[in-house]
Order: C-alpha cells, then sequence, then structure tokens
C-alpha cells in the first residue's frame, strides 16, 4: 500500500535525520535553573531575528499564547481579537480560565482585522465596562485559510495601540509562512508588538516547542508563569536543538509547502463537488463543499484513498501542507481529487 498522504495538520511533521542528528549531539543543563546552553541559544537566536530583547522557550504555542496574554492583562481586563482567532477558538478557554479577561470580538476579512474595526472596540473608562487592555493578532490566520497580514497592515494597528494604551500581541504559530509569503523582514516586527509567539513544531518541523518573544522585563515575568502554568522544563536543549536546526534549514522551504498548497486549490476548483476555495496565500487550503454533499462525506471518501484531511466545519474541509508531503503525494493526491465520488445526501 502506498504511504498515506496527511493533510491533517503541519502539527503531523516528524523530525528529518539531519535533526534528530542535531538534538542527539546537543548540549544541555537544567532550563529551570537557566542554564541549558542550547535553550539560551535558541532564545537569543529569535529574539535577534525579529528585534526583541528576549525568548522564552515553552512546550506549546497555547502556553506562549496564554503566558503573554497573562503577562499584558489584569482581572476584568478585555482582549480583543478576531472571533476566528485560535486564543478565542482553541485554547480551551484560557483566556478566561487563566487571566480572568474578558474578550471583545471582531469579525475581520478572513480574520485579519483593521484599525477601524478596533477603535469603536475600545472600552471607555467607565465601571459597567471592562478596561481594554490587549489586541492579539494571529499571522497567518488558521481559520483564514493561511491569510496574511502584512507589516503595512500591522503597523497602523501597532500605532493605535500605543495612542490608547493598549498592548499588543501576535500568536505567530505560522509567521515564517507568513513571512515567505510577503517578503517582510522579521528584524521589523520587534517594532510593533509587545509580545510575539513563535511555534517551532508546523511548518519548521520540529518536534516540540514555542518561543514567546518580548522586552526583558516581560520574559522575567513570563518565566515565573510559566512555572505556574507547569511549563519548566530540565533538560530541553534536546528539544530546542530541533528549533534551531528548523530555523537554519527548514524556513526558504516553506515556499514549497505553499506551492504544494496552489496545486491543490487548482485541482479542487476543477471538481463537481466544491463549491469555493478560500484564496490560498500559504500552506493552509480550506474548502466549502456544495449542496448535497458533507465536509464528513468528503472526507471519508479521501481516506478509502489513503489521504487524510479534517473538517472546520460541516461543509468546510482543511488541507495543510508540510515538509512531510513530497510533491509526488501531491500528484497522487491531485489524481484521487479529480476522480473523487463522495457519498451524497
Amino acid at each position: 500500500m502506498e504511504d498515506i498522504i496527511d493533510f491533517r495538520s503541519d502539527t503531523v511533521t516528524q523530525p528529518t535525520a539531519g535533526m534528530l542528528a542535531t538534538m542527539m549531539q546537543a548540549k544541555v543543563g537544567d532550563d529551570v535553573y537557566e542554564e541549558d546552553p542550547t535553550v539560551k541559544e535558541l532564545e537569543k537566536k529569535l529574539a535577534s531575528m525579529f528585534g526583541m530583547e528576549a525568548g522564552l522557550f515553552c512546550p506549546s504555542g497555547t502556553m506562549t499564547n496564554q503566558i503573554a496574554i497573562k503577562c499584558f492583562t489584569q482581572p476584568m481586563d478585555e482582549v480583543i481579537c478576531d472571533q476566528t482567532a485560535h486564543v478565542y477558538r482553541y485554547e480551551v478557554g484560557g483566556i478566561a480560565f487563566h487571566s480572568q479577561a474578558s474578550v471583545r470580538l471582531l469579525h475581520g476579512e478572513r480574520g485579519i482585522i483593521t484599525p477601524e474595526m478596533i477603535i469603536p472596540e475600545i472600552n471607555e473608562d467607565n465601571i459597567h465596562y471592562p478596561d481594554s487592555s490587549l489586541v492579539v493578532l494571529e499571522n497567518t490566520v488558521n481559520k483564514g485559510g493561511g491569510a496574511c497580514y502584512t507589516l503595512a497592515q500591522i503597523a497602523p494597528i501597532s500605532e493605535l495601540c500605543k495612542a490608547s494604551g493598549l498592548k499588543l500581541h501576535l500568536d505567530g504559530a505560522r509567521l515564517f509562512n507568513a513571512l515567505v509569503a510577503t517578503g517582510d523582514s522579521a528584524a521589523d516586527y520587534g517594532k510593533y508588538f509587545d509580545g510575539i509567539s513563535i511555534c517551532l513544531s508546523k511548518g519548521l518541523g520540529a518536534p516540540v516547542g514555542s518561543v514567546l518573544l518580548g522586552s526583558a522585563e516581560t520574559i522575567r515575568k513570563a518565566i515565573k508563569i510559566r512555572k505556574l502554568f507547569g511549563g519548566g522544563m530540565r533538560q530541553s536543549g534536546f528539544l530546542a536543538a530541533a528549533g534551531i536546526y528548523a530555523l537554519d534549514h527548514h524556513v526558504d522551504r516553506l515556499a514549497e509547502d505553499h506551492k504544494h498548497a496552489a496545486d491543490l486549490e487548482s485541482a479542487l476548483l476543477k471538481t463537481d463537488y466544491v463549491h469555493h476555495v478560500m484564496p490560498v496565500e500559504t500552506n493552509i487550503v480550506i474548502f466549502k463543499v456544495k449542496a448535497g454533499y458533507t465536509a464528513k462525506g468528503v472526507i471519508a471518501a479521501l481516506k478509502e484513498q489513503g489521504i487524510l484531511c479534517g473538517a472546520t466545519g460541516i461543509d468546510t474541509v482543511r488541507f495543510v501542507t508540510h515538509l512531510g508531503i513530497s510533491g509526488e503525494m501531491i500528484a497522487r493526491a491531485i489524481k484521487q481529487i479529480g476522480v473523487l465520488q463522495p457519498e451524497r445526501i
């Protein structure tokens, strides 16, 4: 049987041989004592890349996001974000649980919000209202089909936040995909954000880990919150080494994932069961099935052909390309997409 083609997420990647070799050679120490040299190298490397003062290595992007939100809010504050935001939809209500903050939801275009949307949602000083204290952006936008913010879009949001006394955090789970797609400079990001979460275990292909970037003061506070959340790791340099390898070897190749996603988009648009496909910018392909079909039915039919993917709604399906997907796999998937006959309802 041919290999399974797994489009469910870019989190399913396996470490490459070169990454595994680098991990096994890592110099390590006790990171809770701040003595792991490889963790320090990773944190310093990413902070320097994005023009930030410091970084903190954590087990997951959910943790880095929730630590940042706790750093930048107080109980009874309010967080402003898009209604599709990962921090709101997919982090188990962590904003309420960890930070005791409420959420003001915006309805951006494919998850992209603008200053004009934010301005009327900033609360005035009134005893009836929570204090608006933080805006969170997501780049790329998962639920938006991998839609990208450019720095030109981010800059006015940052200016508004500074003028309004709000902090600005970036959920950069797939930020390197956005950088490859837009050509923007990573070094410029530090000008605009108080916190940036960088995930290493998606398109970059590391097995575990995210890094929170911020000011030295923010990261000192974040270290204690990480400990509170149970995220203090010991000889985590073995994992950090994978992140360093990914940054050195797996960034430019993200363009290949983007091309594969665009090829899938073209194939899907030619079928008689797809209503439309969200414009593909990076490595995420989300499509809506036509009336008479269901996402569940399409997913089941693809699974029978050895192709795994996931639903984002009752009539929407998501493919995510990654380093575990070869050109040959894309060709096979496109062939099956073209002849697929999903069950109708």
